[in-house]
């Protein structure tokens, strides 16, 4: 209806024209045809030092985009000014605009016009950004030749003739839409009449923590034996700190060990205009009510790892705000992340992330339910750590490294074909498997990334570990490696019996689980042979101590191995035993991968048909190490049939698990049956070990070929850890090192095993390694070619 009213955004904005001097009649703007070049991204936006929610936002993202990504386009930061406030800023500030003075408008939108190669504009929107200079910020991104994005951070309802001509006319210029909140996209499409098709939603994003233990941070800030409450941000009337001071009286009561952080500063707009009048305010009534001993003010601007410190050691936070129309907040959404247990006002933002398990909502300015609320979760030790739990899967999609992946999707969609990109290989982080390295070996479980000594260990972990931690050593000469080598060798030793064969099933006090008599331990078995071989093959840089016990243990492990039957197992076995036999060759072990080779021969040829080239009548857990046993059956006995059955398995495999430029894993939820063209898109189930395991055959298919499918298969497969999957989110966590078990239908699974921390590692030192052997080869080929 409001269109019938005002007309379209754009009519109605050339019919204005003249309220601002000079503006021209342009229709049809006009692109010049763009090949693929560098494109630059301006981001308008408030920016650092200015102490601003959405500044500190922008430098978010930013950071997140240049730390994930690399690839043609480059990030420029528009910072905004006024004529009363300007700073120095970093190198990323490029430009400036001061919204005071139309003319720098002007001269934006000239150096926009005026640059040679492709430019996006992403303006970081807030109504009173603009307020004084309305029509030259219309005139400048009407006149712009840039693609245009636009992200409310505001988005109001119920809006008046002047504010939906307003929203209307900025959405007619932009090609996309970003809001933060389910929410803020029902308003522009109920009430300002925007298409879905142009809305994006992309959260707010989060900070991910390494979730230090409360106590100790309690500890190391002088809080110990203090429940602490608090809330954060730049303080203003709107924040309605005052309601959880009139809670307190009531809560401290119950619990005198209660302490209110009130932490941040008046806002600098607030301070130009009324000073402290505020802050004045909040500690008249803090003495007033005798809460003294209660309430501590931290007036400052805290550095972002103290800050996320002070949330992570926080037993509630207090979220108050008055205003019915905040649609997100982003104190709100770093204490969430934190794994704060919320109580909070309904502002829209809480509304759709809070539910019973996440926090509590209590109506506008009610101290008395904020009291209630605060003594009912602080009397509730329990309930306080299910909703750590609960806060933390909720809010990690929106941590900012998945921010910054659906921020670079946007960017490219938007840009057609004149943006790629490529995903950047993190650095190696060994902090989690240190954590679960407690004891005599690697420790199975974690809940979320707190290391469970309940869940025991596995020989299935260690042996992985220990493949993981030679292929380190072999990386970076490190001899911190050598304890923790030592250490996987030793418990695979102890779990090696008496004739030979391995148990997988360790409790923390070293007996035997129950698991083991009840469990087919021939897959065990296999992956010890392939740790204890693998680390064999490295025995020129390893110390001679450990290489004998290792070489003593397999040996005594070789006489079981024709008793073993499962093809995943022999196929394990059949790379261990290649590892240990390269130097010197040894008859005896040359005639185990034989008989383990020609037993996968024949259930490769007892399967395959014209369309099915596998070895199994389905597809189900670990596949790739199959074709790979084959190549590595023939590297060793220059079989040519194995190096066939090996490619043409491969090959196979590849067509049913890559889709979408991207590895679609088989589900271990639903196996891939014999007749099924391809594994089934986005079931869950995908576990991390099948990447890894994909990653280290193609690997090894590229170094016996030198086929580049093979290596850029690989490095596309690894992207799923990093987020090149289904949901386009990380699977591994760079700031804890661990990475998550696994990917399901409409979320990741949080906690971070064993299994699949090391899955990640061993991909990626596969990965880097075969990037040096790369480096290396072309190097070679360019001499070879010069000479």
């Amino acid at each position: 209806m409001h269109k019938a009213i005002i007309g379209k955004p754009l009519n109605r904005f050339l019919q204005l024209r003249n309220a601002v001097p000079g503006l021209p009649y342009a229709p049809g703007k006009t692109y010049e045809t763009i090949e693929k070049v560098q494109t630059e991204i301006i981001v308008l936006s408030s920016y650092p030092p200015r102490e601003c929610g959405i500044a500190t936002y922008t430098q978010d993202l930013i950071e997140s985009i240049n730390s994930k990504f690399t690839g043609n386009f480059d990030i420029q930061v528009c910072a905004l000014e006024s004529a009363s406030e300007q700073h120095l800023y970093n190198p990323l500030v490029k430009y400036t605009l001061n919204t005071d003075d139309p003319e720098s408008f002007n001269d934006l939108t000239e150096e926009i016009n005026n640059k040679p190669g492709h430019v996006l504009l992403l303006v970081e929107h807030e109504f009173g950004f603009y307020a004084q200079n309305v029509f030259p910020f219309m005139k400048m991104l009407y006149e712009s030749k840039a693609d245009l994005a636009i992200v409310f951070h505001t988005v109001l309802p119920n809006p008046d003739e002047q504010l939906l001509w307003h929203v209307d006319m900025l959405s007619e210029l932009s090609s996309s839409v970003v809001v933060m909140t389910k929410t803020s996209a029902d308003i522009l499409t109920e009430q300002y009449g925007i298409s879905h098709d142009k809305i994006s939603i992309i959260s707010h994003g989060t900070h991910l923590t390494s979730q230090a233990e409360k106590n100790t941070l309690k500890t190391k800030y002088g809080y110990q034996n203090r429940k602490v409450l608090s809330t954060f941000g730049l303080l203003s009337t709107g924040k309605s700190i005052e309601t959880t001071l009139d809670a307190l009286p009531d809560i401290v009561k119950q619990h005198p060990e209660v302490l209110f952080l009130i932490i941040g500063k008046t806002h600098p707009s607030i301070l130009m205009r009324d000073g402290e009048q505020y802050l004045d305010m909040l500690r008249a009534k803090v003495f007033a009510l005798d809460l003294q001993a209660n309430v501590q003010f931290i007036n400052r601007f805290l550095p972002l790892p103290e800050l996320l410190e002070y949330l992570q050691m926080c037993d509630i936070y207090l979220f108050t705000s008055k205003d019915p129309n905040q649609a997100v907040s982003g104190t709100f959404s770093y204490a969430i992340s934190c794994g704060c247990p919320i109580i909070s006002t309904p502002i829209p933002h809480a509304l759709e992330v809070l539910r019973d398990e996440t926090g509590i909502i209590f109506d506008f300015g009610n101290h008395s339910q904020l009291a209630i609320a605060t003594v009912r979760l602080l009397n509730d030790e329990t309930a306080r750590e299910n909703i750590r739990i609960y806060s933390l899967q909720r809010m990690a999609e929106t941590a900012w490294e998945n921010s910054a992946i659906a921020h670079v999707l946007l960017f490219k969609s938007l840009c057609k074909e004149k943006l790629h990109y490529q995903y950047k290989i993190p650095v190696t982080n060994l902090r989690h498997i240190h954590k679960l390295s407690q004891g005599f070996g690697m420790l199975q479980f974690s809940s979320v990334a707190r290391p469970d000594p309940d869940s025991g260990y596995t020989l299935d972990d260690n042996a992985r570990a220990l493949v993981a931690m030679c292929q380190h050593y072999e990386m970076r000469n490190d001899n911190s490696d050598l304890f923790a080598i030592q250490q996987y060798l030793l418990f695979i030793q102890y779990c090696q019996q008496t004739d030979g064969s391995f148990l997988n099933y360790v409790h923390t006090d070293l007996t035997f689980s129950g698991q083991n008599a009840e469990c087919n331990l021939e897959d065990a078995n296999g992956r010890a042979i392939w740790a204890l071989g693998y680390m064999l093959s490295l025995a020129d840089i390893l110390p001679d101590h450990m290489c004998k016990i290792a070489r003593e243990t397999l040996i005594k492990a070789i006489p079981q191995i024709s008793h073993i039957h499962s093809t995943r197992a022999m196929a394990f076995m059949i790379k261990g035993l290649h590892y240990y036999n390269l130097k010197p060759k040894d008859a005896a072990v040359n005639a185990s991968i034989h008989e383990m080779a020609n037993r996968l021969v024949q259930m490769y040829r007892h399967e395959k048909d014209n369309t099915w080239h596998w070895f199994e009548s389905y597809l189900t857990y670990a596949n790739s190490i199959l074709p790979e046993a084959m190549l590595c059956a023939y590297l060793s006995s220059g079989n040519l049939v194995y190096r066939n059955i090996a490619i043409e398995s491969l090959d196979f495999l590849i067509q049913k698990t890559f889709r979408l430029e991207r590895m679609n894993v088989i589900s271990n939820k639903n196996w891939l049956n014999k007749g099924e063209v391809h594994a089934k898109l986005n079931p869950g189930g995908e576990q991390a070990i099948d990447v890894a395991y994909t990653v280290m055959t193609l690997c090894k298919f590229y170094e016996a070929t030198g086929n580049e499918t093979y290596f850029n298969l690989m490095s596309q497969a690894f992207d799923w850890f990093l987020g090149n999957n289904h949901l386009n989110q990380i699977i591994y966590n760079p700031v804890t090192g661990g990475c998550y078990d696994g990917l399901e239908a409409g979320n990741v699974n949080l906690n971070q095993g064993a299994e699949s921390t090391l899955s990640f590692l061993m991909a990626k030192l596969t990965l880097e390694k075969s990037y040096q052997s790369k480096a290396i080869r072309q190097k070679l080929t360019h001499a070879l070619t010069v000479s």
